[in-house]
């Protein structure tokens, strides 16, 4: 799950050498944390948080598949 958002994450932004991703993993629930630069949030997120809401929808799609649950963090 951690290279498909930073695979997905690198491919939207314009410094993806700052692309930071980590995952916490729990006992039923990984999370996973995005940190980008500041000038990519805006990329991250999307007008009205379309592209945020995306990236969450092909995760959980991802994760179900795995029979786990995973949550996207995007951090400032």
């Amino acid at each position: 799950m951690r290279d498909l958002i930073e695979y997905i994450a690198k491919a939207l932004v314009d410094h993806p050498e700052q692309v930071k991703v980590t995952e916490v993993i729990g006992e039923r629930t990984s999370v996973i944390e995005l940190a980008v630069a500041k000038e990519d949030l805006g990329k991250i997120i999307g007008k009205q948080g379309r592209t945020a809401r995306a990236i969450r929808t092909i995760l959980t799609a991802a994760s179900t598949k795995l029979r786990k649950r995973t949550v996207l963090e995007i951090l400032e």
